[in-house]
């Protein structure tokens, strides 16, 4: 459907990445937009009143109208979440870290969007996924993100050795994320599951003052271990 001049617009909004000041990693326009939005569509209430508070104290909570978008939400109301567009106004989305619609549920509202005629637009801020890439010496010009890894030891080992094994046949870097009280024992399957010589790459707290990215083969990983527990990390494999 073409866009409708008439529409509010959806902006996609960036947030930061931890406990960090918005303005250093995302542009003014992020600041500005929030100032004008009164209507957002969140992943967590409570984090998002803080992020706006953060970038943008003047801003009166009150005011504000927080449409919550998580596992608990009725799918039959999402569409609903868009309805301020239709009557001419802006409406915010966010994440609850990084960039949203990526490896986020509001990929959903971006495409109800473009469906209804609801202009939509991407803002410039922090994504993990993308700066663990850059960072990784992996290659950035193919690869594939495949989300959390099965919980099931057999299955989540199957896993890691197909990824290598794609890894290998495509020239493809394979990244996957894992939660992050069970990054200490994700990084113990890779080592025991994955050959010598395969590169890992592992950004954790990225933007944050405690942000540690290194790449090296298994072989030395097994006797240069990092402690991962509790910080978010985005892993990267190439075989």
């Amino acid at each position: 459907m073409a866009v409708n001049s008439h529409f509010g617009k959806l902006y996609l909004i960036p947030v930061t990445l931890g406990e960090t000041d918005p303005l250093e990693v995302m542009p003014q326009k992020v600041q500005t937009l929030i100032a004008g939005i009164d209507e957002y569509i969140v992943e967590n209430e409570k984090t998002a009143r803080r992020f706006i508070k953060d970038i943008y104290p003047q801003k009166s909570q009150p005011t504000l109208k927080l449409h919550p978008l998580n596992k608990y939400t009725d799918p039959l109301e999402v569409p609903s979440f868009l309805n301020a567009c239709l009557d001419g106004r802006d409406v915010g989305l966010m994440s609850e870290a990084g960039v949203p619609g990526v490896a986020d549920p509001g990929s959903e509202v971006v495409r109800f969007a473009h469906e209804k005629g609801i202009q939509v637009v991407p803002l410039v801020g922090p994504s993990s996924i993308l700066m663990a890439v850059m960072a990784s010496g992996m290659n950035g010009q193919n690869f594939a993100f495949n989300g959390y890894l099965p919980i099931d030891q057999k299955k989540r080992r199957n896993e890691l050795k197909r990824l290598e094994r794609i890894s290998k046949e495509n020239n493809q870097s394979q990244l996957f994320i894992e939660t992050p009280y069970r990054n200490g024992k994700m990084l113990d399957e890779i080592c025991n599951s994955l050959q010598a010589s395969t590169r890992l790459c592992i950004a954790c707290d990225i933007t944050l003052p405690s942000e540690f990215i290194k790449t090296q083969s298994i072989n030395n990983w097994k006797h240069s271990k990092e402690d991962l527990h509790k910080r978010p990390a985005i892993f990267i494999i190439h075989a």
